[in-house]
């Protein structure tokens, strides 16, 4: 009996499982194959068309030792001039230092020089005003600033804004001189300081140990003060000799002192006064001898009165 062949068994292979990372194949063959693999096919590539490797010919071969000699040369060439320019450089500046320093102290010296000659200067000075101040010797020296005084007076100490501020009620004490409120101290502020106190009753004055005299001058350098061209730093101190608690009256209800008042209220301008039972002055170091002479006119007229006296006697 026949029967049917037999069919071979069907061998069923269990299903693979899907890659979580299917739908990212771009990445995945990314992540797969590196960069690697395709340089070294480029540089197969290149070496079967005989393009990659070292020069093949001699004069490829040549050219390419002469490139890496000439690097070296220049290489070699820019250590050696450095190396050799060193040495220069440092002298040079050695050289620059030693100058600075002998004129330093040549500078120094002639500013030594100049003190003493001011010095001698002004003690000349003082003798031609004692030896024609006659009886008044001593006041015409306490008036003109040749010589050192001392006694009652007024201490006040005027110094700079802790930090810069503008005035509240528009009311600008600067304004008609074109400051700005910046809180500094100016030339300005101090001149009317001072002139306040000599119509106050000041007998002499001085600021930061600076004696001042009729011809002194103060001005202003950028941002500093300068009182007969010398620069002071705040704080200000001013010393006035005078009655002290008169004088320290008189001066706070002048116009000048309520003028400082101002700058002390708008612009934060620190201020303080006090009467000082003695303070001390230095005489000015550098004195003006001048002789004055009446006018043309004047002593015409002088010498008419004194012939008309002298007829009439």
């Amino acid at each position: 009996m026949c029967g049917m062949p037999q069919q071979p068994p069907v061998r069923s292979s269990p299903a693979r499982p899907r890659r979580p990372d299917a739908s990212m194949s771009l990445i995945t063959n990314v992540m797969d194959h590196s960069l690697d693999d395709g340089y070294a096919e480029a540089a197969a590539r290149k070496e079967s068309l005989g393009e990659g490797g070292l020069p093949k010919t001699l004069r490829a071969k040549l050219g390419l030792a002469g490139g890496l000699v000439l690097a070296a040369l220049v290489v070699t060439v820019g250590a050696a001039q450095a190396h050799v320019a060193a040495p220069v450089v440092a002298k040079e500046r050695q050289e620059l230092i030693d100058r600075i320093d002998r004129e330093t102290a040549a500078a120094d010296r002639l500013e030594s020089g100049v003190d003493r000659l001011r010095a001698d200067v002004g003690a000349r000075q003082r003798a031609a005003l004692r030896q024609s101040g006659g009886g008044q010797a001593d006041l015409v020296g306490l008036l003109s600033g040749a010589t050192a005084v001392h006694g009652p007076g007024v201490k006040l100490v005027v110094d700079d804004a802790k930090e810069a501020s503008t005035g509240g009620d528009g009311t600008d004490p600067r304004e008609s001189a074109g400051f700005s409120d910046t809180g500094r101290v100016r030339d300005r502020d101090m001149q009317r300081v001072v002139n306040g106190l000599w119509a106050s009753g000041a007998e002499a004055v001085s600021i930061n140990g600076q004696r001042l005299t009729a011809l002194s001058a103060i001005r202003a350098a950028g941002d500093a003060i300068l009182v007969d061209n010398r620069p002071l730093v705040p704080p200000y101190t001013v010393l006035a000799v005078g009655d002290g608690q008169k004088l320290s009256t008189a001066f706070q209800n002048s116009a000048d002192g309520l003028y400082l008042h101002a700058l002390q209220d708008n612009f934060g301008v620190r201020t303080a006064i006090s009467a000082e039972s003695d303070v001390r002055l230095p005489a000015a170091p550098s004195v003006i001898v001048r002789t004055a002479q009446p006018r043309a006119e004047q002593a015409e007229k002088t010498e008419q009165a004194e012939k008309t006296e002298k007829g009439t006697s």
